[in-house]
């Protein structure tokens, strides 16, 4: 067992969408990390599609990828903390995670898990998250966002019908 204090980790991997999730990546990591100093590389994907040579550089003329890793670079400077933001590309944002976590042993990935549902109410966790966990070499985090709060609907039905009074 490790002692309270310790950091649960040296070096992680924070895996960028450009996402609700990020900020709070950022936070964790930067938080949990502090008390050892570790590294924290915030690692954005942009994916080339298959009809496009891997080789095409994309990932520098996008400036919605630059933006998503300054922002998270700035996040982490406020909270007293360094991010080496990386940019890449790759057919796969899995097999990219896994393969800059191998590169730099890292000893976490984090990965954010936005809440969507597909049409019919089916919870989506996509196909990056279990490609990471079945693969990644190290220990992986799943930051979840939380459920988005559901319409009051009945309480704007009541207030609708009773035209705002109260019935005794």
């Amino acid at each position: 067992m490790s002692e309270p204090h310790a950091s649960a980790f040296r070096r992680a991997i924070l895996a960028l969408a450009g996402g609700s999730c990020d900020d709070r990546i950022v936070h964790l990591a930067a938080e949990l990390g502090r008390p050892a100093h570790a590294e924290l590389v915030g690692v954005h994907v942009v994916e080339v599609g298959w009809a496009m040579p891997l080789d095409a550089d994309i990932a520098s003329q996008s400036e919605e990828a630059q933006q998503i890793l300054d922002h998270a670079e700035m996040t982490a400077e406020q909270l007293k903390a360094r991010l080496e933001p990386v940019l890449l590309q790759a057919r796969e944002v899995g097999a990219a995670l896994v393969d800059e976590a191998t590169e730099r042993g890292a000893d976490l990935l984090i990965v954010g898990l936005p809440y969507r549902k597909r049409f019919g109410g089916d919870f989506v966790i996509g196909r990056t998250i279990p490609y990471v966990l079945k693969h990644a070499p190290c220990e992986v985090w799943v930051v979840r966002e939380p459920i988005p709060a559901e319409p009051v609907l009945v309480a704007a039905a009541t207030a609708a019908g009773s035209g705002g009074k109260e019935h005794r």
